[in-house]
């Protein structure tokens, strides 16, 4: 009997699951815990991201407390600020306990959310610089920020000046002119003429730049529900 189950027992212990599946099969159970923060260091490590998982990570921790990990939850975080303009950061703000809000490291990841949020780039900048040591855990941060500041930039600028640019991204010189390379040869940027702190910078052309690109959904309207939306008022 004991020969016949043993190859059973080996076809159950191969049977694994990614921390994903983990998730989407039983978010609460507090088993996976420990799963969900390795798959956190994981995000870390590989630059990926799971926001799905670290809600999850979140969740679990309300109801097992004495099991949060500070620095994990500092990591959730940092990776939520990098996948700005989506919401995440206050999604999983909302999960954090307002104790535990109230230490220093994540009263300044509030500020710097805060300061993002509000396109205050100058200060954000300011702010990171002194708190490094919170941050630069995280791979490709200062990346992602940059990357957000120019969607901010590219919703507001036709053309944007380079102080302006300069500011947003924190970089000058030498290295700006090099990420005005790239830009001007993978994003269709269009530097007008100009030196210095007078050079323009075209950006692409977008609904929110160029708002006689938006549609208007006005047009999109049949005249007959018009016409039945009047009969209703009078």
């Amino acid at each position: 009997m004991v020969r016949e189950r043993e190859p059973l027992q080996q076809q159950q212990q191969q049977v694994s699951y990614t921390v994903e599946q983990l998730v989407a099969v039983n978010p609460y159970n507090p088993d996976i815990l420990t799963d969900v923060e390795n798959y956190v260091n994981e995000q870390i490590s590989s630059q990926t991201y799971s926001l799905d998982a670290n809600l999850c990570l979140l969740r679990l921790y309300q109801f097992e407390p004495q099991r949060m990990s500070i620095q994990i939850v500092a990591r959730i975080l940092i990776k939520a600020l990098m996948a700005m303009p989506a919401p995440d950061f206050s999604l999983c703000l909302f999960l954090i306990p307002e104790q535990v809000q109230m230490e220093e490291q994540f009263k300044t990841l509030i500020v710097l959310s805060h300061y993002l949020e509000t396109a205050r780039f100058h200060q954000f900048w300011e702010e990171a610089a002194k708190n490094r040591h919170i941050l630069e855990v995280v791979p490709g941060f200062e990346a992602a920020i940059q990357a957000y500041a120019i969607h901010v930039l590219s919703l507001t600028y036709q053309k944007v000046p380079r102080p302006v640019l300069a500011e947003a991204i924190n970089t000058e010189g030498l290295s700006l002119d090099k990420f005005l390379e790239y830009q001007v040869a993978n994003s269709g940027w269009v530097l007008e003429k100009g030196n210095g702190r007078s050079q323009l910078i075209a950006l692409p052309r977008n609904e929110f730049n160029h708002p006689e690109l938006r549609k208007n959904t006005a047009d999109g309207i049949p005249l007959e529900h018009v016409t039945r939306i009047f009969g209703v008022l009078v």
